[in-house]
């Protein structure tokens, strides 16, 4: 409840930094009730039910498979021990490494200098947000310090 107090004041205060995190935090619980209410989802569905647009989608995919409690089978995602930590673990490591180097990046940045699509990115922007390990600047993305 605290968390969510202190994303509201952050909200009501025009704070741009950290915003990312709250949303999609917020937006893994909605998967994450949806999930459990409908065992299995593809994207569009997930979309549909939680009206998550997509790119925030793929990032919360990203949080979630951080969290060990998101499973993919062909194109359906079902809650479970997450078999994703392979793909976005990496891809989450690509990322990183391009916003270390270049300081701060939109993700058509980070698609040039990691070779990922851009759905691949924004899984790998979700993995990271939620181990604290990115933040916003406007549009773009940088490492915390």
């Amino acid at each position: 409840m605290r968390n969510i107090k202190k994303a509201i004041n952050k909200k009501k205060a025009g704070s741009n930094v950290g915003n990312i995190s709250e949303t999609v935090g917020m937006n893994a619980g909605k998967v994450w009730h949806v999930l459990a209410e409908n065992n299995r989802l593809t994207n569009r569905e997930i979309e549909s039910k939680t009206k998550i647009k997509n790119e925030q989608l793929y990032a919360v995919i990203g949080w979630l498979a951080r969290e060990n409690r998101i499973y993919k089978d062909g194109d359906h995602y079902m809650l479970g021990e997450t078999n994703l930590t392979p793909e976005i673990g990496t891809n989450a490591g690509k990322v990183w490494t391009a916003m270390n180097e270049h300081a701060v990046l939109a993700v058509e940045g980070m698609a040039e200098h990691t070779h990922l699509a851009v759905p691949d990115i924004y899984s790998a922007l979700g993995w990271l947000v939620r181990e604290d390990k990115i933040e916003t600047a406007g549009k773009k993305y940088c490492l915390k310090k």
